[in-house]
Parts: structure tokens; C-alpha cells; sequence
């Protein structure tokens, strides 16, 4: 039987590992027996997309509901001393929860989307720097946000550095999700992060891409495109730019709300073409001009505001009209979308042969044996990384 192109990809012992069944003391015998063929089929053919056009949800609580995306400022904490600015980032970020449940055109908002690190804000700090103060998750922050959303029966979706004891000495890039109950429904790494782009520097953060086999060991394939499917709606969050192949994977894993989070710009065409394309809501939430970023122009270059919601048709339904903080909102007709909504149209057999043979610059896994120290380090370790000749 010819294998898939996922079996290709992982070796029997990651897959053995997904499965839940050890590999260490397994015989030859066991290793090729019918409980192992089992359950690496079983993983190989996780039920990832449905056939039938349709895909996975859970019964709504609204017919429609209120999205309220907070384009706020991005203030980075001092490094030597991060607990006074983490504490008024978050102060900050509750004032403006309140504010938005103050009054909104929409009505009170029922999902409120913040940013990408509106409680640590963003600078060149190093890997040591950054682990005093990421957050952990669920932790301090989370609990205080926790009450603002059982306070007001919303969900609360937020960007941040993250740290996980699981993953010693990794600095993650994580989107939070937390429910109408005060806890946290879901966590969502980011995917991956472009390499070989920026002058002089790369990126570090360890995204699902540069640890990919470990990462579907611990939480299978499924994870790797995650769809958290909620009363309001499936909800999927991203802080990846310019990979439409992604978004694509999201809407064919039943994504209905897309959420992606942008500091210091984004091209407003890639976020419209990603609803358009996808036919699923998609609210981008950027950083408004920040004056107290203090290693930053206020402007970030030109980079803040222009946050916005787009409809399943690409249509523009709420726009920033300020680069300052402000609260976009929109009303999602969520059932009615539902009921009309399917799986996106791809005639894949006319083009996975190339999607097969291409390969990445840059190989997955490269942060597994290494974490590099600073922007610098990574653009150091990563330089001769690259398979493109």
C-alpha cells in the first residue's frame, strides 16, 4: 500500500509517540505488529478535514455575535526591571476592556481581540532578557483578564511572549484565549516565523515550525493547525503574514473567525484576500502609535492603526479610522453564516505533485538543539542553514 505524504514526513517512532505507545522497550516483533500498524494509521488518517464538505462544530449560543478588536498601544516593559511595566500594561488592558463594554455601536462585544503583546510590548531583548518576565499561561495575568471576561460573559483573545515548563528555556509566541468562565480555553502557538528576510537579525521565538516533530509528538497533527471550536463560533488565531497556503489549512479544518494579530504593520490586501479567499471573518488587530514606546518612534514608521474586519467575501464590514487606540466592532450573523457556509473548493490533485517536490529555505526543527541567544545569534546560527543554493 503506497504510503501518504504525512507518513512520509514522520518517522515510525514520532508517529508510534503521537500514538500514545512508547517506543523504548518495544520488540522488532511488537514494533511491526497489528497494535502498531494500528495506531500509526490511526494518527497518519486523523480525522484533520471531514469528507463530506462539512466540518466539526459545537451547538451555538447566539445567533450573532459582537466582535470588538482593541487597537491599542505597544509599550515595552524595561528588561532590568519588567514587573512595574508588566503591571501597568495590564492595567492599561483592563481599562480598555472596560471601556469597550462602556459603549460599543455594535453592542457589548462578545469576543474582544487585542494585539500581539499588549501586556510585554516588543523590543530587541535576548532569550535571557525575555524569560524574566514572559508570561505564564495560565498564571497572574490571565487570572486578572479571567475575571474581566466572566465579568462581562466574553471572550478575551491576546498576544503575548509566553514560557512553558515543558519546553525549558524556549521563548514562545502565544495567542490566548479566554472564555466567558474566567479559564482558559485555548492556547495557540505561533506557526512559524519568516527567516532570511529582515537585515542583519532573525527572529528566536520558538514558533510550531522550528520544533515540528517534538510539537506533534506531545499534541498531534491536529495541533498544528489549531481550530478552537466554541458556542460563538470555530475560532482561529494566527500572527503569520503573507502565507496564504496556511490560511487556506484553517478554513479547511472549519475556521469561521479568523483572528490575526500585527505589530508595527501588515499589507491590508493579505488580511482581505484571506477572507476573501477563505470565505471566513478575519479581524486583523494591529498596534495603535504608541509615544510612551520608548525605544520606538511613536508611529512605529508609519506601522500603526489600520486594524479592521473583513467579511467572508472580502468586504471591509469595520475599519480603524484613527492610528490611535480605538475599538473596531462588527456584528457576525454566526448561524446564519453556518448554515450556508462549507469547505473551501480546492482541486488539489492539479497541484500537490509541486507542493510535494518544493521544499522550504529553511527545514523545520532547526530550534530543537539550539536556541539561539539574541536576533543576532539567530541570524548568525541560521546563516548557512538555508537549502535554497
Amino acid at each position: 500500500m503506497a504510503k501518504s505524504s504525512i507518513e512520509n514526513a514522520l518517522t515510525r517512532r514520532r508517529l508510534l509517540q503521537a500514538a500514545g505507545i512508547g517506543v523504548a522497550g518495544v520488540t522488532a516483533g511488537t514494533l511491526l505488529g497489528e497494535r502498531a500498524e494500528a495506531s500509526i494509521q490511526k494518527v497518519v488518517k486523523a480525522n484533520l478535514v471531514r469528507a463530506e464538505g462539512r466540518y466539526e462544530t459545537v451547538a451555538l449560543t447566539k445567533s450573532a455575535v459582537n466582535l470588538g478588536v482593541v487597537q491599542s498601544e505597544v509599550n515595552a516593559v524595561d528588561a532590568d526591571h519588567p514587573r512595574q511595566g508588566i503591571k501597568a500594561n495590564l492595567k492599561h488592558m483592563v481599562e480598555l476592556i472596560d471601556k469597550a463594554f462602556h459603549y460599543s455601536f455594535s453592542g457589548p462585544p462578545d469576543i474582544l481581540f487585542f494585539h500581539e503583546f499588549p501586556i510585554t510590548g516588543w523590543d530587541t531583548w535576548s532569550r535571557k532578557e525575555i524569560l524574566k518576565f514572559a508570561l505564564e499561561i495560565p498564571g497572574e495575568e490571565t487570572e486578572v483578564l479571567g475575571r474581566k471576561a466572566k465579568e462581562y460573559n466574553c471572550y478575551i483573545v491576546f498576544g503575548s511572549y509566553a514560557k512553558d515548563v515543558d519546553w525549558p528555556g524556549h521563548v514562545l509566541s502565544l495567542t490566548t484565549i479566554i472564555g466567558p468562565d474566567g479559564s482558559v480555553v485555548d492556547t495557540h502557538w505561533k506557526a512559524r516565523n519568516i527567516k532570511g528576510v529582515f537585515p542583519g537579525f532573525e527572529l528566536f521565538t520558538t514558533t510550531i515550525y522550528d520544533v515540528l516533530d517534538e510539537y506533534i509528538e506531545r499534541y498531534g497533527l491536529d495541533a498544528v493547525v489549531p481550530v478552537t471550536r466554541t458556542p460563538y463560533g470555530n475560532i482561529a488565531t494566527s500572527s503569520v503574514q503573507r502565507e496564504p497556503e496556511l490560511f487556506k489549512a484553517f478554513a479547511m479544518k472549519g475556521t469561521e473567525i479568523m483572528l490575526r494579530t500585527a505589530t508595527g504593520g501588515f499589507t491590508e490586501l493579505d488580511i482581505q484576500a484571506c477572507a476573501m479567499y477563505n470565505g471566513y471573518y478575519t479581524a486583523i488587530c494591529n498596534n495603535a502609535v504608541s509615544p510612551n514606546n520608548k525605544n520606538f518612534f511613536p508611529d512605529n514608521n508609519g506601522g500603526a492603526g489600520a486594524s479592521a474586519i473583513y467579511g467572508p467575501r472580502g468586504e471591509a464590514i469595520a475599519q480603524a479610522n484613527t492610528k490611535f487606540e480605538t475599538l473596531v466592532s462588527s456584528r457576525i450573523p454566526i448561524e446564519q453564516y453556518r448554515k450556508q457556509n462549507q469547505l473551501p473548493i480546492v482541486h488539489k490533485e492539479l497541484f500537490m505533485p509541486i507542493f510535494e517536490q518544493y521544499q522550504n529555505a529553511y527545514a523545520p526543527n532547526l530550534f530543537s538543539n539550539y536556541q539561539p541567544t539574541d536576533i543576532y545569534d539567530s541570524k548568525r546560527y541560521l546563516q548557512d542553514k538555508s537549502r535554497w543554493k
